[in-house]
């Protein structure tokens, strides 16, 4: 391997050309004279050319030294344009972070937390690719994904978890179906023989009605699962079955003489945990720390908490 002056022998370079006496560059890097004296030395020897001629007014550079001088100021204006990205990143989460979201959650959630954070972090750059739960967390195990957000990962302790909120999944029925004139709770052994809409495989949602058909009775329509909530929500109009919508989708899209009318299910843990997620070994743990820190003050502003919700009008 080639020899390479160290940056210090750099610096010490560029201080003696400049102040073109040892005593005053020594000073100049905080260190002794003898030092100075004998790091040049070496890495002219090193070098194999002088690179000052020491004349007895001043020391000044060889013609071959300042060529070195020049290249040497560069070098090291390299070297503090990379301290200066780092501490930029350390001050934006990192720069960059390849975050992938579910769809049932991300749409609703980013849009109230994106302004927020780009003001806080200008120099932050969110990739966001939406996708299904289960494709999410194996891309952040594969390294193709830095973070996801997201419902709880299957996992286990290869991923670090970081609980955001714990959402309610509602029952959506049509506001004329018998449901809907018997108050806000439905016991799960009424759904049985109802028709029950659902989101594809890959979905926590789809685990969600699966296990709740399981318990009920109701015949699960996987020959009719939904793209999207919004395409679910248009199937349950038109009384094609009925179907479950979390929390957040909920709050964002029902409003009041809408058609669909959202109802609590009794005797069956209708909660989901939403959270950030990354790779147990990851060295960006701190920064994804922190998104999530962050994150909490939009969740507050949206009403999620880890309280029972009120149930949405309808």
């Amino acid at each position: 391997m080639p020899f390479r002056p160290s940056h210090r022998q750099l610096e010490y370079v560029v201080a003696l050309a400049e102040a073109g006496h040892f005593g005053v560059a020594a000073r100049r890097c905080h260190v002794s004279q003898p030092t100075l004296s004998v790091q040049i030395a070496q890495l002219e020897q090193n070098l194999g050319t002088p690179l000052f001629d020491r004349t007895p007014g001043r020391i000044v550079p060889t013609a071959v030294g300042a060529r070195i001088v020049a290249t040497a100021r560069n070098v090291l204006l390299e070297l503090d344009e990379i301290v200066a990205v780092a501490a930029g990143g350390a001050r934006n989460l990192g720069g960059l972070i390849r975050l992938g979201v579910a769809p049932t959650f991300g749409p609703y959630f980013f849009p109230a937390l994106l302004p927020a954070l780009h003001a806080r972090y200008p120099g932050l750059e969110l990739y966001i690719r939406e996708e299904r739960p289960a494709l999410i967390e194996r891309e952040v195990m594969e390294g193709r994904l830095d973070c996801g957000l997201g419902p709880l990962p299957a996992s286990g302790h290869a991923l670090t978890f970081r609980r955001l909120c714990r959402e309610t999944i509602f029952l959506g029925v049509p506001k004329d179906h018998r449901f809907a004139l018997g108050g806000p709770l439905v016991p799960v052994s009424a759904l049985r023989g109802e028709r029950l809409l659902t989101l594809g495989r890959g979905h926590q949602l789809f685990e969600s009605a699966r296990d709740l058909a399981a318990a009920s009775g109701a015949d699960m329509r996987e020959d009719y699962e939904g793209t999207s909530l919004d395409a679910l929500w248009q199937m349950v109009l038109m009384g094609m079955g009925l179907s479950l919508f979390p929390e957040l989708y909920a709050l964002s899209e029902l409003g009041e003489g809408d058609d669909m009318v959202l109802l609590r299910l009794a005797g069956w843990p209708a909660r989901r945990e939403i959270g950030y997620f990354w790779r147990a070994s990851n060295g960006r743990a701190p920064q994804f720390e922190q998104l999530a820190r962050e994150s909490d003050a939009t969740r507050v502003a949206l009403g999620l908490s880890d309280c029972e919700p009120a149930v949405p009008a309808g």
